[in-house]
């Protein structure tokens, strides 16, 4: 078993370099285990943090923001994702070695520091196979499992969630989720509220219910094997017909980061679980791609007019 847990640290650690490494790692588990559908939906979302991270290096957050607080946003969304796989990979994997040794082996998941909620969930997707339970669960676990490291720890509270722009960019609505087809729809939501534990969940869940549409789950899936990720939004604007943000590749952008793995406490035994978050959403997909992009104008236009502001002070 030391063996074991050993390559599952070694194979964790090989696939969170970066943003490019876990979006590819969770797509590919998924595709050969369907059956674990938050693999998809995890991969997923983790394209469009690589957005995110790349939109920080294009011309309009670089004339809004300082360099300190697109180093901060950075960090915030590296460390929630980073943080994030090193927990559910080593659950992927050890559900893998299940299948093919014929018998559960989630025990194993206490020499991870998986939450005790998530070992008992396995055990029941083994023997229940409950798909959308599981999907549910782990939206649920990654969520808590981010909420004290992350969202409440004192550099990203104070420097980020409670600075003026991440303020203002919460008012407005201007995060969103994107889920793109290869015919040029843009399918998602606007991410609101992003510090309540809650919301998050429930906005996890409202995300899965667009990607598993029965309507529209073969196109993201068309999407997301014939694309490769890059980290830039060109990965779906060339289907646009136009480049709309213009930004270098992830890896061109930013050096790996080197993350301290602290070991952490569970949230089950110390927050405990609220019967809410399995409560079922339901939501009908609509195309978001031009509000998105309405919100993303307006957002050029204040860097432009405020780039001009400041060569009008500086005598230009």
């Amino acid at each position: 078993m030391d063996q074991l847990i050993n390559d599952i640290r070694q194979k964790t650690l090989q696939h969170n370099q970066n943003n490019i490494t876990r979006t590819i790692a969770y797509l590919d588990y998924y595709q050969h285990f369907p059956e674990i559908e938050w693999a998809f939906l995890a991969s997923m979302v983790s394209r469009n943090a690589g957005w995110n991270m790349t939109d920080l290096k294009t011309h309009t957050y670089q004339n809004l923001l300082s360099s300190r607080m697109l180093d901060y946003l950075f960090m915030t969304y590296e460390r929630a994702n980073w943080f994030i796989f090193s927990d559910a990979f080593p659950q992927l994997l050890l559900y893998k070695h299940s299948v093919e040794q014929q018998k559960p082996l989630f025990h194993l998941l206490k020499y991870f520091y998986v939450s005790t909620f998530m070992i008992d969930e396995w055990m029941h997707f083994w023997f229940h196979q409950n798909q959308k339970r599981l999907r549910t669960a782990l939206i649920i676990n990654e969520q808590n499992l981010i909420q004290k490291p992350v969202i409440e720890e004192p550099f990203f509270k104070w420097r980020v969630f409670r600075n003026i722009p991440y303020v203002l960019q919460e008012k407005i609505h201007l995060n969103a989720v994107l889920f793109p087809t290869i015919t040029g729809k843009l399918y998602g939501l606007s991410i609101k509220k992003f510090t309540k534990l809650t919301k998050r969940i429930e906005t996890g869940k409202m995300l899965a219910a667009i990607l598993f549409s029965d309507s529209l789950y073969e196109e993201f899936k068309d999407f997301a094997l014939t694309v490769n990720p890059t980290g830039t939004r060109f990965e779906y604007e060339q289907f646009s017909g136009q480049k709309q943000i213009g930004a270098p590749s992830l890896e061109q952008s930013y050096p790996t980061i080197e993350h301290e793995n602290n070991v952490r406490k569970d949230w089950y035994v110390h927050s405990g679980m609220k019967e809410k978050w399995w409560n079922n959403v339901s939501i009908t997909p609509r195309p978001i791609g031009e509000h998105f992009y309405k919100k993303r104008n307006l957002l050029k236009r204040v860097a432009n007019l405020r780039e001009k502001i400041s060569y009008m002070k500086n005598g230009g």
